[in-house]
């Protein structure tokens, strides 16, 4: 007697969106494309796996992928009151504990009414303190995600609660507004956090402007933060002087970085801090960093399809993108890679199939609104297109 033909192996299909901007978050994004590839393909094996760039929602992304314990304390918000912050630490035996970290979540510009916006006066200094915290649980690595900030302080929030001390014309501490940097005199960095030490920090963004010039943090990006057409040379120049004073008194200079102009600046200060202690620092793409934490080159190798999406696809989604990054891991993996998107405007290279969530003249309100039903039904057609093409 003989064995029957071996059974056939389910399919294996990856579920990796990044968020689908003003609707779906990414969790969510992924749980509506997984049930609509469970309609699609009942019998295949289904694994969520979202990603995000360093922005908001990276933490509880990072934790919902395992591996990670979420930490709560309290630090000072974008103008000052105290806010409820988290991050996750993860910690593996036999290697270092890595800290993963929001800007958004004490610098962000979900936390201040529209009202109120006033980069002007809106600190970094919680994300610093989020850093301390960090390092006084344990983290020997840090990673710190710039996206999504109210500030435009390039950092020396950050870089003051880390121990560096801003100093006005008369010897005194500077204040702490933004603005009053045009007034720094000099930068003395022997308070810095000696845990700085020995610890490696890591700058997720998800741009490479400079922080200063044209294609710099005010010009590019104050405006949605509140950046008034008075207000913008004034914080440029008060960014200018604080550069020129890094450089000077740390020997560390922030207009050749590519990304510096991140989150407001944010890496400018957090990487001067971490160069006054001597740490090993870097920007970094965020879509990368954030992989790298949540095994994603592993999870796509072990998987037959790959299934991604966002708000917005063009040709341009391949690069800086979490989306892009799936697609080039999937490329280099040898895995189709297939993309739901709320609008498709192109195809970057690397993709085997896109499918829009409505027709074109659907009044985007309506496709917001309905975000997580139109993401699955749109899922659900284009895994079934796949499948019986192949």
């Amino acid at each position: 007697m003989t064995d029957g033909p071996a059974a056939r192996p389910a399919l294996r299909i990856l579920v990796c969106p990044q968020e689908f901007k003003g609707s779906l978050d990414p969790i969510a994004a992924a749980r509506a494309i997984a049930a609509g590839v469970r309609r699609a393909l009942p019998a295949a094996e289904v694994h969520e796996l979202p990603i995000a760039d360093g922005g908001p929602g990276t933490v509880a992304l990072v934790a919902a992928a395992g591996g990670a314990r979420i930490v709560r304390h309290e630090a000072r918000g974008p103008l000052g009151a105290p806010v409820q912050a988290a991050y996750a630490l993860i910690e593996r035996p036999g290697g270092p504990a890595t800290a993963i970290i929001e800007a958004a979540a004490t610098a962000g510009l979900v936390l201040v009414p529209e009202a109120e916006r006033d980069p002007g006066r809106a600190s970094s200094a919680g994300v610093g303190e989020q850093v301390r915290h960090a390092l006084a649980a344990g983290a020997r690595r840090v990673v710190v995600g710039v996206g999504g900030t109210a500030t435009n302080d390039g950092g020396a929030g950050a870089a003051q609660a880390l121990g560096l001390r801003l100093l006005d014309p008369a010897g005194g501490p500077l204040a702490s507004d933004p603005l009053h940097l045009a007034r720094l005199a000099r930068i003395e960095a022997d308070a810095v956090d000696p845990a700085l030490r020995d610890v490696e920090v890591r700058l997720a963004v998800d741009v490479m402007n400079p922080l200063l010039g044209p294609r710099g943090a005010t010009a590019v990006y104050g405006a949605q933060k509140g950046v008034t057409d008075w207000l913008a040379p004034a914080l440029d120049a008060a960014l200018a002087r604080w550069a020129e004073r890094l450089r000077e008194d740390l020997g560390f200079d922030v207009t050749t970085l590519e990304g510096a102009g991140a989150g407001g600046g944010m890496p400018a200060g957090i990487l001067a801090a971490a160069h006054a202690a001597g740490a090993r620092s870097s920007i970094e793409s965020g879509a990368a960093l954030v992989a790298e934490a949540i095994g994603l080159r592993a999870a796509i190798e072990a998987a037959d399809l790959v299934v991604t999406g966002e708000g917005r696809l063009d040709a341009q989604s391949g690069y800086g993108k979490a989306v892009g990054h799936v697609i080039r891991l999937a490329r280099e993996a040898g895995r189709p890679c297939l993309a739901v998107a709320g609008s498709i405007e192109g195809l970057p290279d690397g993709i085997d199939g896109a499918e829009p969530l409505v027709a074109e003249g659907t009044p985007p309100a309506e496709a917001m609104a309905r975000a997580a039903e139109l993401v699955e039904a749109a899922s659900e057609r284009l895994v079934r297109r796949w499948a019986s093409a192949g």
